[in-house]
């Protein structure tokens, strides 16, 4: 199955200053492709290559087959984007703005998303709240049913009840019939549903929907994978280190240079050690840590899964991506 978004070494700068470096990327059909990192980090410049609102440096991509360098308006019936900054038609009213849209495309159907986000019709765009704005944009692009949809920051600065309510409406036009309720999306690609770019600093929210997870740090693509992969191999490590016997001599503590590829962070004292474990999944932690640590006595294991929050984090503070088993 052809991806519905794929680039080749796409690049984008600024004169001196590299937005994204080189970026080669996969999203399947279907997805729900969540695309996480800091501020500056390359998301929003990736987004807009997509759309064609700004044109690489170098490389190229694709949004369902199609060269985004050369999209045409039929094109933009099948692919939807909207962002926290978007700016909307402020003198019309919800009702005008929709009644308007609805001329461009053949498959518009408004009706269910009014009722579902309690919208304003006869409310001008100028005097709703971000929140209500927010579900407006989103009405604009979900009810022309696009094949593929790019959302940049869509919950920034709204309130928890609201950012439930726009992934809800989200899920309903994404989860297949046989789903219900919150039940989690399969991360097997589905070209019946339609597939979803998000990029989001929500990790908490993020990583309740989400089937597949690109991490940009510093303009740079550190991975992208399924969410169910990332967090089955993520674990936080903790040891408790044995005092030595009488007569023994103290623990030699090993350092940075010492330790396996796939351990980051490691912080340790005479008595105990704590690391994050980048492929708990597929590597043996006990005979690594009986490796790392030669003691008499066997350390105490703690394994503890991570939230996707605390992945995050643990990668950002690296500052590298983590190693691919062998």
């Amino acid at each position: 199955m052809p991806s519905a978004i794929h680039t080749q070494d796409l690049a984008k700068g600024y004169g001196r200053t590299q937005a994204l470096h080189p970026l080669t990327l996969d999203v399947p059909a279907g997805a729900v492709f969540a695309l996480v990192g800091h501020n500056g980090a390359g998301k929003t410049t990736l987004i807009k290559l997509l759309m064609n609102m700004i044109h690489p440096t170098s490389g190229t991509a694709t949004i369902l087959g199609r060269d985004t360098a050369t999209l045409t308006g039929e094109d933009f019936t099948r692919i939807a984007y909207a962002s926290e900054n978007q700016e909307l038609p402020d003198w019309m009213t919800v009702g005008q703005f929709l009644s308007y849209l609805k001329g461009f495309y053949p498959t518009w159907d408004d009706a269910a998303l009014v009722q579902q986000l309690e919208l304003p019709l006869d409310r001008k765009l100028k005097h709703l709240s971000r929140g209500m704005l927010m579900k407006a944009a989103l009405a604009s692009i979900l009810a022309f049913k696009p094949s593929i949809i790019l959302l940049d920051e869509p919950f920034s600065g709204l309130d928890p009840l609201v950012r439930d309510e726009l992934i809800e409406a989200l899920m309903v036009r994404v989860r297949p019939r046989s789903l219900a309720g919150s039940e989690a999306l399969s991360a097997v690609p589905d070209a019946d549903r339609p597939t979803i770019l998000i990029s989001s600093h929500d990790l908490a929210e993020v990583e309740s929907f989400a089937t597949h997870i690109g991490f940009l740090h510093q303009g740079r693509l550190l991975f992208a994978e399924e969410m169910t992969t990332l967090t089955s191999r993520f674990r936080e490590i903790t040891l408790t280190l044995p005092p030595p016997a009488p007569g023994e001599p103290t623990i030699t503590l090993p350092t940075a240079t010492g330790v396996p590829d796939s351990w980051l962070l490691l912080e340790q004292t005479l008595t105990a050690a704590r690391f994050v474990h980048t492929h708990a999944d597929t590597e043996s932690i006990p005979a690594q840590v009986a490796a790392v640590f030669p003691t008499p006595y066997a350390p105490d294991i703690q394994v503890a899964p991570m939230t996707l929050r605390a992945i995050f984090l643990a990668l950002a503070k690296s500052g590298r991506a983590p190693a691919v088993p062998a």
